[in-house]
């Protein structure tokens, strides 16, 4: 079980996010720095306890429109190696001190719970509270999938990032978040405080969880392969929402997650997929 400490990070996570994401190739830069708030999130517990791992959904109102960016985190204790490319940067954590921390898609110990989580054995946790499930994170489980489905190598995407796993498998993590339609009539409850906690921020981390070292490192260096020309977001959102549809005809597995908008609405839309 995480233990979420409220204390400081220096620098902070949005601090930190606001240099690394314009180095991303799904990062939608319109020539002006990002200005990110915090939308809303999940983490997942490390069985060993080694690792904090954190899904952080944020807000960036710099452009013509508002845009959310959802961002898987891992905190360490000491770098990972042979992973320098993926380092979101470091962070001195009130209580844990240096922290190192991760763009989670190349971390082993996260593809692991992430791959338990679409599995059905792992339960999203509250972003801001210990031992706290998180029941609006929502699992559509599909065809069934093996926990000890490990690891292969990520691939940035100008949409998302695609996790390859053993079996010829693939985890699609969605960056640029989009609202799934809603039914007529139906309201969306707001986000409590273990989503939208002002300590969230700065403040919050887990056993490893919340916090990376020292300065932000943001890895600069493009990965192989990602296409060259960002699509509207108008073609990506119906982009999103085929594929969420092609998951569910094809018995695939899908997680949703709820996060606050720009105005104060909460909506909901897919964040990770597995094929059948």
């Amino acid at each position: 079980m995480a233990v979420i400490h409220r204390t400081t990070m220096s620098p902070g996570k949005l601090e930190l996010l606001t240099a690394w994401l314009p180095t991303r190739p799904w990062y939608r830069d319109n020539g002006r720095a990002p200005e990110l708030s915090r939308a809303g999130g999940f983490r997942l517990d490390d069985p060993a306890g080694a690792v904090g791992i954190e899904f952080v959904l944020v807000n960036d109102s710099a452009g013509p429109e508002p845009i959310t960016y959802h961002v898987p985190l891992t905190y360490r204790g000491a770098p990972l190696d042979g992973r320098e490319d993926a380092l979101v940067g470091t962070s001195i954590h009130g209580v844990l001190g240096q922290r190192w921390i991760y763009d989670a898609t190349w971390d082993p110990v996260a593809v692991a719970q992430i791959i338990a989580l679409l599995a059905g054995q792992a339960q999203p946790q509250a972003q801001s509270a210990s031992d706290t499930p998180d029941l609006s994170v929502v699992v559509s489980v599909g065809e069934a999938l093996s926990a000890a489905t490990e690891f292969r190598s990520a691939l940035d995407t100008p949409t998302h990032t695609d996790i390859a796993v053993s079996g010829g498998r693939s985890v699609r993590v969605e960056r640029v978040l989009y609202p799934e339609p809603t039914a007529p009539n139906s309201t969306a409850a707001p986000l409590g405080p273990a989503s939208g906690s002002p300590h969230s921020e700065a403040s919050v981390a887990a056993p490893d969880s919340g916090t990376a070292g020292q300065k932000s490192a943001a890895g600069s260096r493009p990965r192989a392969g990602q296409a060259p020309k960002t699509p509207s977001n108008s073609t990506h959102a119906e982009d999103q929402r085929s594929a969420a549809a092609a998951f569910d005809a094809t018995g695939g597995t899908r997680v949703t997650a709820p996060w606050q908008t720009d105005n104060g609405s909460t909506v909901r839309g897919m964040v990770l997929a597995i094929g059948a």
